[in-house]
């Protein structure tokens, strides 16, 4: 990389940190997301979705459960495929922690900051070894070119010429070298304690006498009550592999390093599918899977410039796919990994491993035995594609995030119609002349069938400029002419066009837009 090129990406790095910075504040200002607790200076990696925001998370989540449940995808012999729902408890016998492994090795190297009193992931550090090895620091591994990390890394190491160092993670180093690493937000070295192991799953107690021979925990996924109910669903569903078992939810991970907003927080919702079938079949349902998921981002407004479809390394595989086809994440560009990608979405070959390790724990026999051919027995190898709902919901933000200096609000959000939190605006033009009964009256009609928004307050210019910031796609204003043709114009929120149309039309002209 030339200088000239690594100055350009700083500049573009800024300009989408900004970008980021901005959004967030959007998001607060209009009411998609608070930090919990905001009046107590809130609490990290804890989350609350206001009206609009709600809103969003829904159609997000309505969109998906109806394209994998209400009308799953035509499977590989062009029939529909069998997938059905569940709703499974978010604490379980901690049995099935153990049997899933996840008491075990579900751990993230850590270190803490003596300094800062911050505590990061280990193998989230990149540390910067000068060739003089001397004067060492290290700096986030999402944010390895920002201009304050290159300042900071100029100022400890004597250079911002990457090809000056060379890079490791902190997890992987010799703990000698400790005492001479600067913390990214310390300007001292040997702040920093050896890594150490630090469970991901959040502690309970179950009874109101409780003990230590009572703990539970909150669910880290949600995968793991679709295994300890793939017996009840199959006898009572009468369906048999190839099928699918479809889950939204919340799930719970004591994060090390919470960050990015609600990329990366403690408590979160999944929306995963577990697809049992036949394990000679696993092969094609797995490339079935990554194709379908890819397209169905892509079909809520997710451009594929965007969006990259990764295999993992073989060193970054889980516990449960080392032996089979691996995992793929559908990854996004958002504006803090940029020009790198995040992951979005995983597709994972889960093999027999979580229905094995829970005969093996319980003794429940999980084997599926045909009717019509008694020797034909297998434990179902699963396919899982596993999305963030609250991390689409960032992604679907960022991606609407329409910069636009020529509006009064300078931005707008570029939401696929359907998934926008308000579909129409009903706007009379003043408040007075009969405008604001017909206003109310046309949205009495359409509330029904569309989440419409009466919006009286302030000047035409300033409701515009709102509806603008929180993506409603269409405007509908009385005027004066109402008055006398029974006529409304209907602004585009994309193009800022107007077009008249008959009051008794505005609901058959909406629904025509709102096809995803």
């Amino acid at each position: 990389m030339t200088n000239l090129q690594a100055k350009e990406n700083v500049k573009l790095i800024k300009e989408q940190a900004t970008n980021m910075e901005d959004l967030v504040a959007l998001c607060k200002r209009r009411g998609f997301v608070f930090r919990a607790s905001d009046i107590y200076d809130g609490i990290n990696g804890f989350w609350d979705y206001g009206h609009l925001g709600i809103l969003l998370k829904n159609n997000i989540r309505d969109q998906w459960w109806h394209d994998m449940v209400i009308a799953p995808p035509l499977g590989l012999d062009g029939k529909p495929l069998h997938i059905v729902g569940l709703d499974s408890s978010i604490v379980q016998n901690p049995k099935t922690w153990e049997a899933s492994g996840h008491i075990a090795g579900f751990k993230d190297p850590m270190v803490d900051c003596k300094e800062s009193k911050k505590r990061y992931r280990a193998d989230h550090l990149l540390v910067y070894i000068p060739k003089n090895k001397e004067n060492i620091a290290c700096a986030f591994l999402d944010d390895e070119l920002t201009k304050a990390q290159l300042k900071k890394l100029k100022k400890h190491c004597g250079s911002d010429n990457l090809d000056d160092f060379e890079v490791k993670i902190l997890s992987e180093l010799d703990c000698d070298i400790l005492k001479y690493i600067v913390a990214p937000d310390v300007n001292i070295a040997g702040s920093l304690t050896e890594p150490k192991s630090f469970n991901l799953m959040f502690k309970t107690y179950v009874g109101a006498a409780a003990t230590e021979d009572d703990v539970a925990y909150l669910r880290p996924e949600t995968a793991q009550g679709i295994f300890l109910n793939y017996r009840n669903i199959m006898a009572s569903s009468r369906i048999k592999p190839p099928f699918g078992i479809a889950q939204i939810g919340k799930a719970f991970r004591n994060e090390v390093t919470p960050r990015n907003f609600i990329y990366r927080s403690r408590e979160f919702e999944q929306m995963e599918m577990e697809w049992f079938c036949p394990p000679d079949e696993a092969k094609r349902w797995f490339d079935f899977w990554i194709e379908v998921r890819h397209n169905w981002w892509k079909k809520m407004g997710v451009s594929s410039d965007n969006m990259l479809i990764r295999p993992h390394e073989k060193d970054e595989l889980s516990h449960y796919a080392k032996e089979g086809y691996g995992t793929v994440d559908i990854e996004y560009r958002f504006p803090f990994t940029w020009p790198n990608f995040g992951e979005l979405e995983g597709i994972a070959h889960r093999c027999d491993f979580d229905l094995s390790q829970h005969q093996k724990f319980s003794g429940t026999k999980m084997e599926y035995v045909d009717p019509q051919a008694p020797a034909d027995r297998y434990i179902p190898h699963v396919i899982e594609p596993a999305a963030g709902l609250t991390r689409g919901m960032l992604a679907i933000l960022a991606e609407a995030y329409t910069p636009d200096p020529s509006r009064p609000s300078k931005v707008y959000m570029k939401f696929k119609p359907k998934l926008a939190p308000i579909k129409v605006a009903i706007l009379p033009l003043v408040n007075k002349d009969g405008m604001p009964e017909i206003a109310e009256k046309l949205y009495m009609e359409l509330r029904e069938y569309f989440t419409a928004d009466l919006d009286i307050k302030q000047n035409i210019g300033k409701r515009y400029a709102r509806h603008d910031e929180i993506g409603t796609p269409f405007c509908v204003t009385i005027d004066t002419d109402t008055l006398t043709d029974q006529t409304v114009t209907i602004r585009n929120r994309d193009t800022m066009l107007q077009k008249r149309v008959s009051l008794s039309k505005v609901k058959a002209y909406i629904s025509e837009q709102l096809i995803l």
